[in-house]
């Protein structure tokens, strides 16, 4: 046994240890990864395999963390955090849920419709970085988790893009491959009929049956937050210049504060209790209102007046405000047992001039007051809802009197961005998908520009990085060069021939179908379209049948990538903001797999005649 033989069984056992660990989630995906690609470098260590250049070097495994696909794939979650922080998309998804009137399967039924549409037309990438925004934005406005919606996002997309010749770069691919080493040319439509069959049944799955499949899942602090629809008592000082002097209840509810539900309305020593008839709101009138963090946050980020400095009740020396809602953190404290702000009031407590944040809210588990919040007497365990600067709330961890509660620190969104952000957004769509420059150039581009206008910061674009999508694509292609050094796919591939030899047309095409989709979710897909292409053209050859039925069946099984997150790009773009794990791919991508499997194994024999 040969010193490459030996390296082939072992990255054989290397690659088939790291799916089934990444499969039973024992341990964290990065760390399984990590050490996928210390077990190739030492196992082509001690077992030196050739290359063009000397031997196979442990530089060679690291390439994949340089990846281009890998650097877009970054790049675009940066650029959907620049979306995210600046809420570009909050008005399109309501309207989407207004025209929808709520119904989920109706709101989300044709946006992924017409991405199966686009994307048999488009590069199926830019149309899911595209809609990937839009579908969270809509999960969002319907109450779900968007894990339910962006992996069917993905997956259909896929299936649009197998119906025509350039849905997809692996359908080129293998197209060009064919031409070259035989007289086959594909035309545009030339497999879109079986191809539109294979997309509506696994179409039909994608909408109706994954969902079911796919966990609610959220971060921790979505969850938490989420889960509690607690309201915190807030008030509004109405001044001489306030937007709403002048303005009069409609059906005992004030229009602007639709968000708000108004307990009282204090004028000098009147109190006016709802329901409230012909009330018109007046200079010096203080109103206090119940409302969510969320209401209280779009307040802050459409910068509606209710966080002047004096809104608690309190005056800085040099009667600042707090910051603008371009560095605006909203968090949670907890008022501590033996806290000094225990039976006094926010005026008294001065809070605002120790701390530099305002409370923008009072939260009691007990019962909601029905008095102003500069009145309210704190108590052990209230819960205020405070904004500052990130310095300022950071400083909050060593205070004694309150407790911060980490989860709940979240910055106010920069709306008054969006527009830059949607422009850099639809810049950087439209460019890739007209092909007037690479992708990853106009995600890099677009990168920079978010940063550059002030979308997000640079801490915010590194948070957006997601570690498990880094090092499984690195591991992944650490895991490609192997196999391709060490002859591994090759040797599949031959196997695979003489196993099949002397058998009728039809096993022999389903046998392939299914190998290829095995390994197209282990490799990428154009590295195993490529590898199976002379196979293809072997296998048809044998039988003597016509090769465009092997060859379709060789598009159509490199782009069953469903399986693994690593099987394709755009698995890879929806996975963090999807909050998935490996598992999730495997328990809801292997069902479509072999549907369609099944699908083209019934349907080819009669479509090509076999």
């Amino acid at each position: 046994m040969t010193s490459i033989d030996i390296a082939m069984a072992l990255t054989f056992l290397v690659i088939a240890s790291t799916v089934f660990l990444y499969a039973i989630e024992k341990f964290e995906i990065e760390a399984v990864a990590l050490g996928s690609v210390v077990g190739l470098i030492l196992v082509f260590s001690v077992f030196p395999v050739p290359a063009a250049e000397g031997f196979v070097t442990t530089g060679d495994f690291l390439v994949g963390f340089a990846n281009p696909a890998l650097i877009t794939v970054i790049c675009l979650l940066i650029i959907g955090q620049g979306l995210f922080q600046t809420d570009a998309l909050e008005a399109p998804a309501k309207a989407i849920v207004r025209w929808t009137r709520g119904r989920s399967h109706v709101a989300t039924v044709p946006i992924l419709l017409t991405v199966a549409v686009l994307s048999a037309f488009l590069n199926n990438t830019p149309v899911v970085v595209m809609f990937l925004p839009i579908l969270t934005a809509v999960a969002a406005t319907l109450g779900r988790s968007p894990s339910r919606l962006l992996m069917p996002l993905s997956f259909i997309a896929i299936l649009g893009g197998m119906t025509t010749l350039i849905g997809s770069s692996t359908n080129l691919l293998v197209a060009s491959f064919a031409s070259q080493s035989s007289d086959l040319n594909f035309t545009f439509f030339s497999f879109t009929p079986i191809g539109l069959i294979m997309a509506s049944v696994g179409s039909l799955y994608v909408l109706f049956i994954m969902p079911r499949l796919l966990q609610p899942r959220k971060t921790m602090a979505d969850e938490i937050q989420g889960s509690s629809g607690k309201q915190f008592i807030a008030q509004i000082s109405v001044g001489y210049d306030h937007p709403l002097v002048g303005m009069e209840s409609v059906s005992g509810m004030f229009p602007a504060l639709k968000d708000m539900t108004v307990r009282l309305v204090q004028r000098g020593e009147k109190p006016l209790l709802p329901p409230f008839e012909n009330v018109v709101l007046q200079p010096g009138d203080t109103i206090i209102v119940a409302a969510t963090r969320t209401a209280l946050a779009n307040a802050l980020s459409r910068r509606q007046p209710l966080l002047e400095a004096d809104a608690a009740g309190e005056t800085s020396p040099n009667d600042t405000t707090v910051p603008t809602p371009g560095s605006m953190t909203l968090s949670e404290v907890v008022v501590a047992p033996a806290s000094r702000l225990l039976g006094r009031t926010l005026p008294q407590s001065g809070f605002y001039a120790e701390t530099g944040c305002v409370v923008m809210g009072i939260q009691r588990r007990s019962r909601m007051p029905r008095m102003a919040m500069n009145d309210i007497r704190l108590e052990a365990g209230d819960v205020l809802l405070v904004a500052g600067s990130e310095e300022t709330i950071s400083r909050l961890r060593g205070s004694r009197d309150v407790l911060l509660l980490d989860w709940s620190t979240a910055e106010v969104p920069r709306r008054r961005y969006a527009p830059r952000a949607l422009t850099i957004f639809g810049a950087v769509v439209a460019v890739s998908a007209t092909g007037m420059v690479p992708i990853v150039t106009a995600a890099i581009a677009g990168t920079f520009a978010m940063i550059l206008f002030g979308c997000l910061n640079v801490r915010q674009a590194m948070r957006a990085i997601d570690s498990r999508i880094f090092m499984l694509v690195g591991a992944s292609l650490a895991g490609a060069v192997a196999l391709e050094a060490t002859g591994g796919a090759s040797a599949v591939a031959s196997a695979l021939a003489s196993a099949l030899q002397g058998q009728p047309p039809v096993v022999i095409l389903s046998a392939l179908y299914f190998v290829v989709m095995v390994l197209t979710n282990v490799l990428s897909n154009n590295a195993a379209a490529v590898l199976f292409t002379p196979v293809a053209l072997n296998l048809a050859a044998q039988v003597g049948q016509p090769p465009e039925a092997f060859i379709v069946c060789l598009i159509f099984a490199a782009n069953s990538s469903f399986a693994t997150p690593i099987g394709y790009q755009t698995n890879l773009i929806v996975m963090g903001p999807g909050h998935y794990r490996f598992g999730d791919f495997v328990k809801a991508g292997v069902p479509l797999a072999l549907i369609l499997w099944l699908t083209f194994t019934l349907v080819a024999p009669w479509y090509y005649g076999l």
